[in-house]
């Protein structure tokens, strides 16, 4: 290390937690060596304290450009691979997201996560079980869920949506059984209209995840999944612009005819579309 480096490095040597000082001054070296090697200009490190801060700017309580521009680099994927391989025999995880929303309202088995379906438009029921890695049910399991709606957007995005809309928190029954009904997702551009925007831009890469539906589940003593189950044959599925498609999340549907039975049992009274899926928990 330079003389500089070791100085300022040395200035935070007082950080009593290991852990905390090792990050910060990795984090140092590692800033230090790359202006460095690149020979950094003034007028290049300007930019880029005004691009951080333009994306600062753009964050607030119901969007974070920073995870976006995270996401676009490929760090959350890079985080979530470092850390996954912990849990190997839990279901994939993949990207959090910038478009999560706490305290959403906890809703019935089998209930519906709209309010209203446009006309013409099926419902989507996805059901499956919560299990730990032996494939013992986990009861009341919470799990969050979250999506966009057809025109591409989420809620606290789109003025014209209720907040809680395609959104919701359900809990599994005691064989880990979950049913939630929402509608299939669609492919979307992540938003353009800040420095992320501005990046993708300047580099000629397009702005398009693939359909997907967002997932958090949390149950005592075991370790929490975020993740999404993807459509299958989704146009973007090899060209995810955050990274985050892993095949095993991939899952196609069904285009199933009425039934007495499904809507007896779950209020739906037309045809619908089926995904089943099993989530599965690795215990900590």
């Amino acid at each position: 290390m330079g003389q500089l480096t070791q100085e300022v490095v040395r200035s935070f040597s007082k950080i009593e937690n290991t852990r905390q000082r090792l990050l910060l001054t990795r984090l140092i070296e590692s800033l230090h060596n790359y202006v460095k090697d690149v020979e950094l200009t003034q007028d290049e490190w300007a930019l880029t304290i005004d691009f951080l801060t333009q994306t600062g700017q753009k964050c607030h309580a119901q969007r974070q450009e920073f995870i976006l521009l995270s996401d676009v680099l490929g760090v959350s994927m890079l985080v979530d691979e470092i850390n996954h391989h912990k849990h190997e025999q839990q279901t994939p995880s993949t990207v959090f997201g910038p478009f999560y929303l706490p305290d959403m309202p906890v809703r019935d088995y089998g209930s519906a996560i709209f309010s209203l379906l446009d006309e013409g438009q099926l419902p989507l029921l996805i059901t499956g079980r919560i299990v730990d890695q032996d494939f013992n049910p986990i009861e009341n399991a919470k799990i969050d869920i979250w999506q966009t709606a057809h025109n591409g957007m989420y809620s606290g995005q789109d003025p014209e949506q209720a907040i809680d809309h395609l959104r919701g928190v359900f809990y599994s029954k005691e064989q880990g059984e979950y049913a939630i009904q929402s509608i299939l997702p669609v492919s979307y551009q992540i938003p353009s209209d800040g420095p992320v925007g501005t990046l993708l831009n300047f580099a000629e890469r397009h702005f398009w995840r693939p359909a997907h539906i967002h997932f958090k589940i949390q149950a005592a003593g075991h370790h929490d999944l975020v993740t999404h189950l993807f459509i299958e044959n989704d146009p973007y599925l090899s060209s995810d612009t955050v990274f985050g498609v892993k095949a095993p999340l991939i899952v196609n549907y069904q285009h199933c005819e009425y039934s007495p039975e499904i809507e007896e049992k779950f209020n739906i009274s037309s045809a619908y579309y089926h995904i089943e899926y099993q989530f599965v928990l690795s215990k900590e």
